[in-house]
């Protein structure tokens, strides 16, 4: 059963805060192993207007422009759009470090799914920040969550800039994007990269 928050500040879900920090991981990465920033434009990445879609549903169910939505409305469509992220990951599983990302969110996902449509934060990462749940949030407190371990299980340090919970998938999430960055950066742009 969730539990109710347990006050402190409210945080939302952790993925981008991983890509955040993947990304220059994977531009210092793409330039140690010679590639080009410029490189990056060459890369064709199937349905990014759907991402791009899904994503903002994701900012927007956890902004204030969700205040007064219904949980059986919020949590529904927090999966949809978990699922619409999922299939374009999926849609470009050929480019490198992508696999990994799937892997990822595939993780999350099965999390998710199997908490009722929210990420379970354990209370020990959270109490770690002085965060709380409630409010623009995915997190929940559950007494025990199902599929534990996929859960927001640890914490960054709380000295990084947007110090936050996370998931081992996450983790997983963050690696693919930094080596899918380092490996776009390698590929040269002529070469033909839709199929």
């Amino acid at each position: 059963m969730p539990a109710p928050g347990i006050g402190g500040r409210s945080d939302g879900d952790t993925g981008p805060v991983f890509i955040l920090y993947a990304i220059p991981l994977g531009i210092v990465t793409g330039y140690a192993i010679g590639g080009r920033l410029e490189h990056l434009a060459s890369v064709r990445f199937r349905l990014a207007a759907l991402a791009g879609v899904a994503l903002a549903i994701q900012l927007i169910l956890f902004s204030p422009l969700a205040d007064g939505l219904s949980q059986s409305i919020v949590r529904p469509v927090y999966v949809l759009s978990t699922v619409a992220v999922v299939a374009v990951v999926l849609a470009n599983v050929r480019l490198t470090g992508v696999l990994l990302i799937v892997v990822g969110a595939g993780l999350n996902l099965a999390a998710v799914v199997a908490n009722g449509g929210a990420m379970p934060a354990a209370p020990g990462a959270l109490a770690t920040l002085g965060f709380g749940v409630g409010g623009h949030t995915s997190s929940i407190l559950v007494d025990h969550p199902a599929l534990e371990p996929l859960t927001d299980i640890f914490a960054l340090p709380s000295w990084l800039p947007m110090a936050n919970v996370f998931s081992v998938g996450d983790v997983v999430i963050g690696f693919g994007v930094a080596i899918a960055i380092a490996a776009a950066m390698r590929r040269r742009p002529a070469a033909d990269l839709s199929d």
